[in-house]
């Protein structure tokens, strides 16, 4: 497993990296976390560790841009700040906000209670779908479609699939979506599941702006085509 870790501070991020080490990560130290979140699809990572920077709505903004790509967990390390700030935290997508001064041992501890918790079942387990012309391989977590190449999924392009064929002609309101794919409360986030939805048919569909499998339900939600 490949841990991000954002830290400015190089004491506490050799601090940081023995943590995560112990913890059973690789870990890869960033400068520009903008770059990082950036060339995620091509560097993707298991855990991210950000230690908060002065500007809490520029973290906020990272956050919400990680939770773009993937469902990974998130962990904060923050100097003291009052609870509404740690609730805009929480609440852009982050799973864990540690507060200055933190032990060692008390971190780590935090950190594998974290992995524990948002342990699922593995892809590999998950039987391969078929639908048409469209298989899906969770063990690869791929995508092919009739006779074409296999296309290398993202996690939540691969949670989304996953749900909308494992519901074939069955309309998942958009707040389903959400909380089936990033895991929380889907409400108002209509913007987030288009995205991804588009990045999605950008792989399975022939004709992206033409769509034959992913069909949308104006003001509802999103379908697998059952009638092809």
């Amino acid at each position: 497993m490949q841990a991000l870790l954002f830290s400015p501070h190089i004491e506490e991020a050799s601090v940081l990296i023995l943590i995560l080490q112990r913890a059973g990560f690789t870990v890869r130290t960033v400068q520009n976390l903008d770059q990082a979140i950036d060339a995620w699809p091509e560097q993707p990572a298991d855990f991210v560790l950000i230690t908060l920077p002065e500007n809490i709505s520029r973290a906020k903004q990272h956050i919400e841009k990680i939770r773009l790509h993937t469902v990974i967990p998130i962990c904060i390390i923050s100097d003291p700040i009052n609870e509404s700030l740690q609730v805009d935290l929480l609440e852009s997508g982050a799973d864990l906000v540690v507060i200055r001064p933190f032990g060692i041992r008390f971190m780590l501890a935090q950190i594998r209670a974290l992995l524990r918790r948002s342990a699922g079942i593995p892809f590999f387990s998950l039987p391969t779908l078929s639908q048409h012309d469209v298989i899906l391989d969770p063990s690869m977590r791929t995508v092919m479609v009739g006779q074409g190449d296999e296309k290398r999924l993202t996690q939540l392009e691969f949670r989304l699939l996953y749900t909308l064929m494992t519901n074939v002609g069955q309309i998942i309101p958009t707040e389903q979506i959400v909380e089936h794919v990033w895991g929380y409360s889907g409400e108002g986030n209509r913007e987030l599941v288009r995205g991804l939805v588009q990045r999605l048919r950008s792989k399975v569909e022939p004709e992206p702006r033409n769509p034959r499998y992913i069909l949308t339900e104006p003001g509802i939600g999103y379908y697998f085509n059952r009638n092809l």
